[in-house]
């Protein structure tokens, strides 16, 4: 008798169970196999190695049964007979077990028929299951040898998805009904749970199925779709149209996803779908941006020059400044350099020269206007989940200019607010950041844009007002006023032959002479620019179009005389020099953003008890520049110090409806004040500007181009400067400093001297 370990199988009497005869050898003590041979089967209670079982390894019941097969493939056939009761269990040495064993009746509580009944119920089950998984015809066969309930059971033992303790239940089981129940239950739980899967996984083989077919018939559509599109351009779909320009894009691997993931839902959504529109206008401008980096080209720097020249009459700094940054691109292959911030008075040609500047480059031009921008989004563009959601204005500037690298002038940085809506000034940081920009990320396109390449100019009245750290990433290029001689080549060059042009004027039917348009500088126009000169000679182009209409074969004159008679307008009224001089009046020089203008420093002692009064809308700083200026007074002319305590000091500088302001007046309030307390007249030719200390050093200051054209303008001869500004005067036109005689003070003492206030030895005159 042969004792072999089982473990996890269904034991039932009447069974037949194929083992590996290598494993009944284990057991065997000769290890001989021959049919007819008995063999006793025990349980083992965990799956664990031969050499790790003990007597306690076992479950008290088992199952004899006989040898009734040995066949070459390496297995035995054992036919089960009964159940028996395992006892006295021993080990041996050579891994062979010993036992003792008694049967192990069955309660009969089972009828026959009843038997069979459930069989038959039974194998109708698994042949219908057997049957939807096409297993052939050797199951059939298999089926057939199957008489009982247990034979069932052992034979779908390899199957059955059970722990080892309920397949040893049907074993110990001594009730033949409960038995039968248990193998019931088993075997129905195993072909229900075969029964979803195999739904489960038609079910998914036709979704398989259904998915390849949708993606066959659509491949076949797009192929179909595509011999029509070349039969029928015009009658291209418009997701077709998306697709072809994504394809052609050449954009960026995290833009490509975005616009076919659009594309896809704007294709299961239909154009009737409420989302249509926002998709479509977003495959649109995404589509319609340049995404191919352009390649760099060889710039000529003469040919750049002469554009800049032929567009542009003086500005030779911002020129010159112009033609180092393209020398460097042409050495570096590529954009390079500080972003330009071009600061100047109204109609100076901050902003037309940035056309001459993509001209000259030969690159598209785009200007981009941020006055009175104060959202954020203004910049950066809306979130798409927003009704009206749209891209910012940097982005919007690319798509219109067709390529990466324009020329982009950003108008009026300094007209740039704040709001609760966020800083766009702060957001302007990262476009004009050369380290960041090469992935700016607009709100409404969410992905990445390269913006390295594009040439940024930036325009602004004055740098006060952009803040600190925008400011700090750019370089700054004054623009200067014009001289009236600059002035008349520019109307000549430009303004006149674009003006009749525009208004159908012929050059035989028209001319205006260098007298008028003199007359029409110096007494029509009063600013650093030339816009409002432009609109001037626009007038008189106007009113000589209706003449010339009425008589076109005439050819009309412009002369300084007819100027008068024709224009409408009043002149404009310029401060020139007082013919009469008169003690405690200076003439002073001020900035203004129309240019620059002289203005009189008035002073007048009356009775009173020692007070200052101040008149003509002057600002903070003025009015501590007069407070400075008595006090340096006094300290200059002690002996003249009860015409303070008895009198008050009245300061004024006329036109007082305009405001005043700004660090340049301490010098002319000073030697107003000081020609007031002395009774010595300054001539009124001379005049000066710059702020003074309390210790009489004169400081400098700035617009110094726009004053000393506003002081030749007026007829000065003679002006003061602080030493400091020297190196401002390389700006000042060579026909300005050719007409005054520009002196250098440190302090206030060499002015005193210089207008005869005081003599030589440093008493009054």
């Amino acid at each position: 008798m042969i004792v072999v370990p089982v473990y996890n199988i269904i034991l039932a009497p009447g069974a037949s169970i194929y083992m590996n005869i290598d494993q009944v050898k284990r057991s065997a003590v000769d290890k001989n196999i021959t049919q007819g041979e008995r063999v006793v089967l025990i349980v083992a209670k965990e799956n664990i190695n031969i050499n790790d079982l003990n007597e306690d390894s076992f479950y008290p019941i088992g199952m004899s049964g006989t040898i009734t097969e040995v066949n070459r493939q390496g297995y035995v056939l054992l036919h089960l007979g009964y159940r028996v009761n395992v006892e006295n269990i021993e080990i041996r040495p050579d891994h062979t077990i010993s036992l003792s064993m008694s049967r192990r009746h069955d309660i009969e509580d089972l009828p026959l028929s009843e038997e069979e009944r459930k069989l038959e119920d039974l194998m109708k089950e698994i042949r219908e299951f057997a049957s939807n998984f096409e297993w052939g015809d050797s199951v059939d066969y298999w089926l057939k040898q199957i008489s009982t309930l247990g034979m069932a059971a052992s034979a779908m033992s390899p199957w059955l998805d059970e722990p080892n303790d309920k397949r040893y239940a049907i074993l110990a089981e001594d009730s033949r009904a409960k038995r039968a129940d248990l193998i019931e239950e088993m075997i129905y739980g195993f072909l229900e749970v075969g029964r979803i899967t195999n739904e489960a996984m038609t079910s998914q083989q036709e979704d398989h199925q259904r998915m390849y077919r949708e993606q066959a018939i659509k491949r076949q559509m797009e192929h179909l779709q595509k011999e029509l599109d070349e039969m029928h351009p015009e009658n291209i779909t418009d997701i077709r149209k998306f697709e072809q320009k994504i394809e052609e894009s050449g954009m960026n691997e995290t833009a490509r996803k975005e616009a076919d993931k659009v594309l896809n839902r704007l294709k299961q959504e239909g154009q009737q779908s409420a989302e249509s529109g926002m998709l479509y206008d977003y495959l649109d401008f995404i589509t319609g941006l340049s995404w191919k980096k352009e390649e760099s080209v060889n710039i000529d720097l003469e040919d750049a020059r002469r554009i800049l020249d032929e567009d542009h009459y003086g500005l030779s700094r911002v020129k010159d400044r112009i033609v180092q940054q393209i020398a460097v691109m042409n050495l570096r292959k590529q954009q390079s350099g500080s972003i330009l911030l071009f600061v100047g008075a109204p109609g100076t040609g901050k902003t037309s020269i940035g056309k001459s500047i993509a001209r000259a480059l030969g690159r598209e031009y785009v200007r981009v206007s941020l006055g009175g921008v104060h959202d954020e989004s203004d910049i950066r563009g809306h979130r798409r989940t927003y009704i009206g959601a749209m891209p910012g204005r940097i982005m919007d500037g690319i798509q219109k200019s067709g390529v990466s690298n324009p020329v982009m002038v950003l108008d009026e940085v300094d007209k740039l607010s704040d709001s609760f809506h966020g800083s766009p000034a702060s957001a302007l940081l990262e476009v004009l950041d050369p380290e960041q920009n090469n992935t700016f990320t607009d709100h409404y396109m969410n992905v990445p844009y390269d913006l390295s390449d594009v040439l940024f100019i930036c325009t602004a009245n004055t740098a006060d007002t952009i803040p600190e750290p925008l400011l700090n990433r750019m370089e700054v290029i004054q623009f200067s006023g014009y001289t009236p001689i600059e002035k008349l080549q520019i109307a000549k060059r430009h303004l006149v032959p674009k003006s009749m042009e525009s208004m159908g004027i012929s050059p035989d039917q028209m001319e205006v002479t260098d007298d008028a348009l003199k007359t029409l500088i110096s007494e029509y126009t009063m600013e650093a620019g030339v816009r409002g000169l432009r609109k001037r000679i626009d007038n008189l182009c106007r009113i000589f179009a209706v003449k010339v209409a009425s008589k076109p074969d005439e050819k009309f004159v412009v002369t300084a005389e007819s100027l008068r008679e024709e224009l409408e307008d009043r002149p404009v009224k310029h401060d020139m020099v007082l013919k009469d001089p008169r003690p405690g009046v200076v003439t002073g020089l001020a900035w203004t953003p129309v240019g620059g203008e002289i203005l009189y420093i008035e002073t007048m002692f009356t009775k009173g008890k020692g007070d200052i009064i101040i008149t003509g809308q002057l600002g903070d700083v003025m009015k501590e520049s007069a407070r400075i200026a008595v006090s340096l007074v006094k300290t200059i002319f002690p002996g003249k110090a009860d015409k303070f305590s008895d009198n008050d000091l009245h300061i004024h500088v006329p036109e007082g409806a305009v405001p005043k302001d700004g660090p340049s007046a301490g010098i002319a309030l000073t030697t107003a004040i000081s020609s007031l307390v002395t009774e010595h007249a300054v001539d009124p030719h001379i005049a000066m500007t710059g702020e003074v200390a309390l210790r009489g050093a004169v400081t400098p200051i700035g617009g110094l181009p726009e004053k000393l054209m506003a002081a030749e303008r007026a007829g000065i001869t003679k002006v003061f400067i602080p030493a400091e500004n020297d190196f401002d005067l390389k700006d000042v036109a060579e026909e300005v400093k050719d007409k005054i005689d520009i002196s250098l003070v440190s302090n206030v003492g060499e002015v005193l001297k210089a207008t005869g206030i005081i003599d030589a030895a440093g008493t009054a005159a």
